[in-house]
């Protein structure tokens, strides 16, 4: 083809680009995801791919993209839930992954956000869940949370997340925070502290199975402590982000039941001031029966995200009108 020829190609391409691009807006989407070591990394990417339907794709009837028209989204890593709220504060992101715990905290100014509201904070969906998984040497004699009266014991980071939900689960099974022997690590140095027998347990939060937990089960018999009964509907009702959920059967080293426990669900949230059609396109995209089969092949925990109305009603800080208006119209309980 001669010079001249080409340039005709080239131009006609970009008469095409500029004539779709025309009639169906561009819009960037920025997606807070969390650290890339996390969970929420790669499924955040996961879900900005399947929101994605930049001007041009083909129709989600064709086997094309079944996102949002013209909208690119991005999946972007951040330092996690704190950050991501601070980032929606200022909308600085146009959506993120956030810890229901933490947004729920950060939207009434209560717990480690007391005196510091978010009140733009606003739900699209409960995306997966994340459990509590209380890890115990099987020789230090726990088999439950009261057990934990003069043992050694970490509960995460002090003011941190998981820090608190230790509070509340020492608190509701009647455990004085002065009665255990208390260290401030971070799950992998808890790990390792308990593999040497300087630490009797410690409590950690994320998708089963943990890789950390499989490890250390690995090294040294270990129990999962249940986290059920009484104690555990009290700070449940106390507390909606809070969801019952079962540890299964076989997945670590030594476990042969399964364990009841509690699970943090974790949150798409939106700053209020947001485009409502454009959040309704949102939500319907990420429910889409397309986005679910990219989400389940494309990571192992990916088979945890699906649409659960009896844990979209828990998450405790009102709904984007957006999402409102997609829920209602699916008829699912919000």
């Amino acid at each position: 083809m001669s010079r001249g020829g080409l340039r005709s190609v080239l131009a006609a391409g970009l008469m095409l680009a500029a004539a779709v691009a025309g009639a169906q807006e561009l819009r960037f989407f920025q997606l807070g995801t969390g650290p890339t070591g996390e969970t929420r990394f790669p499924i955040g990417g996961l879900i900005a791919n399947a929101l994605s339907n930049p001007p041009g794709s083909r129709e989600c009837e064709r086997g094309g993209s079944c996102g949002v028209p013209g909208l690119v989204a991005v999946g972007k890593s951040t330092n996690g839930s704190d950050a991501n709220v601070e980032a929606l504060r200022g909308r600085k992101l146009d959506a993120a992954l956030v810890h229901a715990d933490i947004a729920f905290w950060a939207y009434h100014g209560i717990g480690p956000y007391k005196g510091k509201a978010v009140p733009n904070l606003r739900g699209v969906a409960m995306v997966y869940p994340e459990t509590l998984h209380l890890v115990a040497r099987a020789d230090a004699g726990i088999r439950s949370v009261s057990d934990l009266r003069g043992k050694r014991l970490s509960l995460g980071e002090r003011d941190s997340a998981l820090y608190h939900h230790g509070k509340l689960i020492l608190g509701a099974w009647g455990v004085p925070e002065k009665r255990v022997k208390l260290s401030a690590l971070k799950p992998v140095a808890a790990a390792q502290a308990l593999a040497e027998d300087k630490l009797d347990a410690f409590l950690v939060l994320d998708g089963a199975p943990l890789t950390l937990v499989a490890d250390l089960a690995r090294t040294v018999p270990v129990v999962l402590v249940p986290l059920d009964g009484a104690a555990a509907e009290r700070i449940r009702a106390q507390n909606p982000f809070l969801i019952e959920a079962e540890i299964a059967a076989g997945l670590y080293a030594g476990q042969i039941a399964a364990v009841p426990t509690l699970a943090v669900g974790v949150a798409l949230l939106a700053p209020a001031e947001e485009d409502k059609d454009l959040m309704f396109g949102v939500t319907r995209a990420l429910w889409h029966p397309s986005t679910q089969k990219l989400l389940a092949q494309g990571n192992p925990r990916g088979r945890l995200v699906r649409l659960d109305a009896q844990v979209l009603t828990r998450m405790g800080i009102p709904l984007h009108p957006g999402a409102v208006a997609f829920y209602e119209e699916a008829g699912i309980a919000h």
